[in-house]
Formats: structure tokens, C-alpha cells, sequence
């Protein structure tokens, strides 16, 4: 049997990176993490770094913006995951230049991990220019490298269903719907998106092509999440809706990040960005139909465990 691909995360602290990185150590791959000296010592990060250490990752220091750097790092590994934040989005073209002279990565997954960026028609500012443009340019720049890529898909994490973030569970006494709530979303938690991404890396299948991560069991309009919700807890919610004119004001009127946050909630929640498109061979697989084996959580499993 071949052995397992080795690889380099950039961006493994942070939100969704730490979920890829664990992945990649329980499903046997060499696991290296890209961080910074100051990463190293910062305080914040010293319980997920000892859980890495734990779990026997590789910690590579370097810098996204240091060339030699990412060289050095990217020359010890097979796969390069960038899950980068929205600050070093564009700065990815670093990682591109640095692969290239490195000349030994078998497959690129650039930091994506929501909406398809090249199917997102009808996107408003300022996450048209801040989230989009910026994803799409990175891939036409990989494209134009030569670079063998994988473009994973993973819509919303989660915690959207419980409405705001950072809240528990989802509201009991009112809800506000964007739109009239009929467009569908995917919702996936985050355990299942790494599980999926990994089991990627060293599939021909996935090779140049997106990943899109629809478990059928977990897309759902929001007026029928609404409704599963109110069957769980036996009560008719309140629903709110806002109309597309009252998104786009409150859009101009919210400062950054609320304002990117509220334009891509009006690609999901009105524009149905995540659903309104069929996936074609010549550009894309669905996770959950190439892997079986996964046993991935549903969003009606999730909701029971807030009841």
C-alpha cells in the first residue's frame, strides 16, 4: 500500500484549520503545521498547540509572507491545505510562488472552504470584492501555474443554524428570515467538512475538480429548519422577515466584518448561491457520494442535541 501523502497546513490555529489538521492525523497522514515564532508563545493558542503536540503534528516556523520560509516548509510535504483567514486571502498568490519554486506538491487546496466563488452570480458589495473576487483571482492564479488543485466546497458551518453567533442554540422565541426563506443552504459540521477534505488529498478523483460538500441529509430551506426546529421543541416560533431592500440598507449601514458577514448571508439566503446550480462532472464531485464510509452528522441530529 502507498504510504499517506504528507501535509502542510497554513492556517491550521485558526478556526476551521484546527478540524483539517486533527483529520489529517487520524486518518495517518505526516502533519505539518506552518506557524509563526509568535504563534509559538502566544498564550491563546498554548492549549491548541499542546493538543497538537499531543497528537504528534510537525510544527514548521515560517511566515506566509517569508518566502524562503514557505519554500523551506513546502519542500518537507506532499499536500498544502491553506485555510489562511480572510486578512491573508489575497496573499495566497505567496503560497502559489512559493509551491512553484518548491516543485515537489502533488495537490493544492487554497483557502475556500464556503461558497463556490465562480458560481456566486449576483453577489453584492462588499463581499463581491472582499470574498469572490479575491477567492476567484487565487484560483485563476493556481489554474495559470499549472498547479494540480482541489477547490473544497463546504457552505455553512454548523453554528448559522442557531441564527447568531456565538449563541448556544437556536432562538426559541423569534426568528428573523432572511428573504422569504425558500432558497436552500447546505449546513455541515465542521469534524465532517475535515473528514471530507482529507479524504481528498490522495484521490484521483478529486484531482482538479471541486469538492462540494452536500450530504443530502443537511440541505434545507430556512423556513423548513424553522419548522424542523419547532417540531423538536413544540412551540410556533415568531418569523421576521426582511426584505432584500431592508438587507442591502442594513448591509451599507453595518461597519466591517458585519457588512461582508450580511452580503454573504444575501448570496446564501437570497440569492440560494449554494443550491441553484447542478453539479457537473467536468467541474465538480460531491463528498458524501464518493465517500460512503463517512459518517457525517445531520443537521436533524444536530438540532437534537439542542433541544
Amino acid at each position: 500500500m502507498a504510504s499517506k501523502s504528507k501535509i502542510l497546513s497554513i492556517g491550521g490555529t485558526g478556526y476551521i484549520g484546527k478540524f483539517i489538521v486533527e483529520a489529517s492525523v487520524k486518518a495517518g497522514h505526516p502533519t505539518f503545521v506552518l506557524v509563526r515564532e509568535s504563534t509559538l508563545s502566544a498564550p491563546s493558542k498554548s492549549q491548541l498547540l499542546d493538543h497538537f503536540k499531543n497528537l504528534g503534528v510537525n510544527f514548521v516556523v515560517g511566515d506566509v509572507l517569508n518566502h524562503q520560509s514557505l519554500v523551506n516548509a513546502i519542500k518537507q510535504v506532499d499536500v498544502v491545505i491553506s485555510t489562511v483567514g480572510h486578512a491573508l486571502l489575497a496573499d495566497q498568490v505567496k503560497i502559489i510562488a512559493a509551491i512553484k519554486e518548491a516543485g515537489n506538491v502533488k495537490r493544492f487546496f487554497p483557502s475556500e472552504f464556503g461558497n463556490d466563488v465562480d458560481r456566486a452570480h449576483g453577489a453584492v458589495e462588499p463581499a463581491k470584492s472582499a470574498y469572490y473576487d479575491v477567492k476567484a483571482r487565487i484560483r485563476r492564479a493556481v489554474e495559470a501555474e499549472g498547479i494540480p488543485y482541489t477547490y473544497v466546497e463546504s457552505y455553512c458551518f454548523f453554528f448559522y443554524i442557531n441564527h447568531e453567533p456565538g449563541a448556544a442554540a437556536p432562538p426559541r422565541d423569534k426568528v428573523v428570515i432572511l428573504g422569504d426563506g425558500n432558497p436552500r443552504a447546505v449546513y455541515n459540521k465542521e469534524d465532517d467538512i475535515a473528514t471530507y477534505t482529507i479524504k481528498a488529498v490522495d484521490d484521483p478523483r478529486t484531482l482538479n475538480k471541486n469538492l462540494y460538500i452536500q450530504p443530502p441529509g443537511n440541505i434545507y430551506s430556512f423556513n423548513d429548519l424553522v419548522s424542523l426546529w419547532e417540531r423538536k421543541i413544540g412551540k410556533t416560533l415568531e418569523r421576521e422577515y426582511v426584505s432584500e431592500e431592508q438587507l442591502l440598507k442594513n448591509i451599507q449601514e453595518a461597519a466591517p466584518p458585519q457588512n461582508v458577514i450580511l452580503s454573504i448571508y444575501h448570496s446564501v439566503f437570497m440569492n440560494g448561491v449554494q443550491t441553484n446550480f447542478k453539479i457537473e462532472p467536468s467541474f465538480g464531485v460531491e463528498a458524501s457520494q464518493l465517500y460512503h464510509d463517512v459518517k457525517y452528522t445531520t443537521v436533524d441530529e444536530y438540532l437534537n442535541q439542542s433541544v
